[in-house]
């Protein structure tokens, strides 16, 4: 039996990565687990939480995966993805695939199309329709400043790691991402040891990408490189 982790983002929680893991679920026989880091889920409870507890959560799940099943994947979205290539280096992981992955973060050309919509739709009286604005304004209210510097701190110890990975990797990113930007994903690839490695963007995904437009074909590439299988649409 194969199994497949999924490790969702800072101040996120599985619901980000659902739409992946209910694909999966429908077209394979896997054991797969997407489990809800510290602090984190529907309502984020992150003051007083340390970024070593939602490493030590991911990796416990992985132990018990590896010990369960024959081969095990790995995938990673956002802060996850760094999570994720940081337990491929220590432990035996099949495949691994990074989504949005958070190697840098802040988008300073997404951000400032973001705020000046903004303002448009504040003018319009719309502002509160804004799906982002309200992602946004949650994401600030919910997340302390201590909750911050942890993931900062994550991601500065673990991308150390990202030259030692020589897991097969998928690394994904979207275009229209205001959170992390798309240099991130080329460092990925650079920084990354493995002799396979697989770099695919997304025109019109945002930053949450497992729910964009272009999610169908995605799942379908994600699926085809974890089980070795030609994708219809090779966009290498």
């Amino acid at each position: 039996m194969n199994g497949c982790l999924l490790i969702h983002g800072f101040t996120g929680g599985p619901h980000e990565i659902a739409p992946l893991e209910e694909y999966l679920r429908l077209k394979t026989d896997w054991h797969i687990v997407s489990p809800t880091l510290p602090g984190h889920g529907e309502r984020l409870r992150l003051k007083g939480i340390y970024y070593y507890e939602w490493v030590r959560s991911a990796e416990d799940e992985l132990q018990e995966l590896l010990q369960i099943c024959d081969k095990v994947y790995v995938v990673g979205f956002s802060m996850g993805g760094m999570i994720a290539s940081y337990l491929a280096v220590k432990y035996p992981v099949a495949k691994l695939v990074l989504l949005s992955a958070a190697l840098y973060y802040v988008n300073p050309r997404q951000l400032t199309l973001d705020m000046k919509q903004f303002i448009k739709d504040a003018m319009r009286g719309t502002l509160l329709e804004n799906e982002r604005f309200q992602n946004y304004k949650r994401k600030i209210a919910s997340t302390p400043l201590s909750a911050t510097t942890q993931f900062r701190k994550l991601v500065k110890d673990l991308k150390q790691y990202l030259p030692s990975v020589n897991t097969p990797t998928m690394i994904v990113q979207g275009l229209d991402d205001g959170v992390v930007p798309p240099k991130a994903a080329y460092a990925l690839h650079d920084s990354i040891g493995a002799a396979e490695k697989k770099l695919l963007f997304l025109e019109k995904a945002q930053h949450i990408i497992c729910h964009c437009e272009e999610k169908d074909v995605l799942f379908q590439d994600i699926l085809s490189f974890l089980e070795d299988i030609p994708a219809k649409d090779s966009r290498d």
